[in-house]
């Protein structure tokens, strides 16, 4: 029986970032795409992100540091390539949690606050 693709937000956030943040960027960059079935975040940064992940009742990807820095991303920021060695933490994030031949729906979207982003990418079912 063939299931259906996993959907993931990957997210960046900077500390000091709240859930309503995370919940703001992942709103910006869900609409008009299918509902996201995971979230993901750097494995140092998974705190916050595991509150918000058990209030919507998703499944949570901690990604590991050295797999951001191997995924292309659409966005380069300069302070995100400086930081964390990618364009963007939210993108790569996203794209190594959806898995091998995963593809990006939505680049990263900044919340109105700006403390986090959010991205979605599509990969085969996990």
């Amino acid at each position: 029986m063939e299931r259906d693709a996993v959907i993931v937000a990957g997210f960046g956030y900077r500390r000091g970032a709240s859930a309503s943040s995370l919940h703001a960027a992942l709103a910006l960059a869900q609409a008009g795409h299918a509902q996201v079935t995971a979230l993901a975040a750097p494995g140092d940064k998974i705190a916050l992100l595991a509150r918000v992940a058990e209030t919507l009742g998703l499944p949570l990807f901690a990604v590991p540091l050295s797999a951001l820095g191997a995924t292309t991303t659409s966005t380069q920021s300069p302070a995100s390539l400086a930081a964390r060695g990618t364009g963007s933490v939210a993108e790569a994030a996203a794209l190594a949690a959806a898995g091998a031949g995963a593809r990006l729906l939505a680049v990263r979207h900044i919340s109105p606050d700006r403390m986090a982003t959010c991205a979605i990418a599509e990969g085969p079912d996990r």
